[in-house]
């Protein structure tokens, strides 16, 4: 059988007004709708622009672009497993292509795989599509995908998914066109997990990854690690027409004003990821549009449990009774987000825990857990930068409330270069951004558990390692909601990761940029827009 598990798109608000348009409502009637579905003036209009574009536009061929992105460094690849940064993924999805990919509804399409198919989500059978090839000429077939796969569990490769990938215990060839992969449990997220952007397939014995040499819509013309890389169109792509547009540019503008800047002046056609605070920038402005896509990205605050003052009994517990969610969600994110609960599986995901209320603000409790930690009055560095979205904004928040308990909090703010090879993962308490990921799974895997490639507060815990496995393994939905209902509790209560919202993203774009849609692996439509968009004549 294949995975036909439903998946929830947090797209549905465009969906909504796409068949309220062809219902024929008035654009008064739909403002009003989303409006009373908690959806924000300027979210919403950009909602409604979406969803009447991509009803009415036709694609068109041609033309060059430059888009920008907010976090680059020397570090980038095009090595997909080693991926980690936006701009990583936005030249991985253009020069490669994966086996699966998740549409704008959440749901599993096939790309270089005709089908994914198991009988007990354990063993799965994996059939290719025929007559794709590689931008050197290669054809493609089962060796690459068995290579590409078993790279993330070579350790000297360094892959982010390794411990994702560490449940694939047999990848082997069956045939040219066929593969088959056995998990050491039944899983039957399996496609999912081959959509994610790691498991991009790179040609067999691929060591140099300088050239991107891929079977995906753009071929690799120049790459200069921290600064940019231009895509010429791959005339040989197995997808029929597309891509749409010739080539295009890719950088990163790390300052959030320069980035609107940029797109004001016509620079760029699409600046990514941009501040909530750009939003009024940007109403009135008929050269530009916004796409907003709230699919369960958050900005976190990082407290190492095994570094001071984390490690002192009743210091996390006091910071997460001090953050104030509803100042952060009205003031720092401008109401583009939903409050969060200190877990990372958002509301627009199934799994999500809706009795897991949010911590309450209670400065009176903050105080006397900091005093209890021996800590108040103690001047605390919190590490922030606009490298994480809205950071430097959250950390005045937190500073503000401090200062009024006698809690004084030095709000460190870094440059954006370097932030996340510099300060991510290892000051004491800092700030990260965590992109959309489609499962718990993945998610818990990524980020909590005790071998987690990106642990973001070093929390460790067996019960919970064990309870992830099971989970993978329950094929009984109840059973499974009810274990990831007790792991949100449990990161919620014993990390030290401090989850106040779920960000909207918001993506600027020229209105002669076309195309664009929203994505449950995160804006720049899930980092794969340079194969879908298109430029207006």
């Amino acid at each position: 059988m294949t995975n036909k598990m439903p998946i929830n798109w947090t797209g549905r608000d465009d969906v909504m007004i796409e068949d309220a348009i062809r219902r024929g409502a008035s654009r008064r009637d739909m403002l009003k709708m989303l409006m009373c579905s908690g959806v924000a003036l300027s979210a919403g209009s950009g909602i409604l622009l979406r969803a009447s574009d991509a009803l009415a536009a036709e694609p068109v061929s041609g033309g060059h672009i430059k888009a920008a992105g907010w976090s680059s460094s020397t570090a980038d690849t095009l090595d997909p497993a080693k991926a980690s940064l936006s701009t990583d993924y936005v030249r991985c999805c253009a020069f490669y292509n994966r086996l699966t990919f998740l549409d704008e509804h959440g749901q599993i399409r096939m790309e270089l795989a005709d089908a994914v198919e198991s009988e007990d989500a354990k063993t799965w059978q994996v059939k290719l599509k025929a007559g794709v090839t590689f931008h050197d000429g290669k054809s493609f077939g089962a060796a690459d995908v068995v290579f590409s796969l078993k790279r993330h569990l070579d350790k000297s490769v360094g892959s982010k998914v390794n411990s994702i990938a560490k449940q694939m215990e047999v990848i082997e060839k069956v045939d040219d066109q066929t593969v088959k992969i056995v998990l050491a449990e039944p899983n039957a997220d399996l496609p999912t997990i081959l959509a994610l952007h790691h498991f991009m397939i790179v040609a067999e014995g691929t060591t140099d990854f300088s050239k991107a040499n891929g079977t995906g819509a753009f071929i690799c013309e120049t790459f200069e690690p921290g600064v940019k890389s231009v895509a010429v169109k791959n005339p040989n792509y197995f997808k029929s027409n597309k891509p749409y547009l010739d080539s295009f540019e890719y950088f990163a503008i790390t300052d959030n004003n320069a980035r609107v800047n940029a797109l004001l002046s016509g620079d760029i056609v699409l600046g990514a990821s941009l501040n909530p605070r750009s939003m009024r920038l940007l109403e009135g402005q008929p050269s530009v549009q916004t796409s907003v896509t709230t699919s369960g990205n958050y900005t976190d605050l990082n407290i190492r449990l095994d570094l001071d003052p984390g490690e002192k009994a009743g210091f996390i517990d006091g910071m997460k009774s001090l953050i104030n969610r509803e100042a952060i969600q009205k003031s720092a994110l401008r109401g583009l987000a939903e409050i969060g609960n200190d877990q990372p599986v958002s509301p627009a995901d199934r799994y999500h825990n809706p009795n897991l209320k949010p911590r309450a603000y209670d400065p009176d409790m903050a105080k006397a857990l900091f005093k209890k930690a021996g800590v108040l009055g103690q001047k605390i560095p919190i590490v922030a930068s606009d490298a994480a979205t809205s950071s430097v904004d959250m950390a005045m928040i937190v500073q503000q409330a401090g200062d009024q308990i006698g809690m004084p909090f030095d709000v460190q703010r870094v440059p954006s270069d370097g932030y996340w090879s510099n300060y991510w993962l290892k000051a004491p308490i800092h700030f990260g951004n965590i992109n959309p990921r489609p499962t718990p799974d993945i998610l818990f895997s990524l980020l909590y558990a005790s071998t987690a490639p990106w642990n973001e507060s070093q929390y460790k815990s067996e019960k919970f390692d064990r309870m992830m496995i099971e989970a993978r393994g329950a094929l009984d939905e109840t059973r499974r909601t009810e274990i990831y209902w007790a792991m949100q509790e449990m990161v919620a209560n014993e990390a030290g990761t401090v989850i106040p919202a779920y960000i909207s993203n918001v993506d600027g774009l020229s209105s002669r940029l076309k195309g664009l849609l929203p994505n449950p692996l995160g804006g720049q439509m899930g980092y794969a827009f340079a194969e879908y968009v298109w430029l207006e004549s």
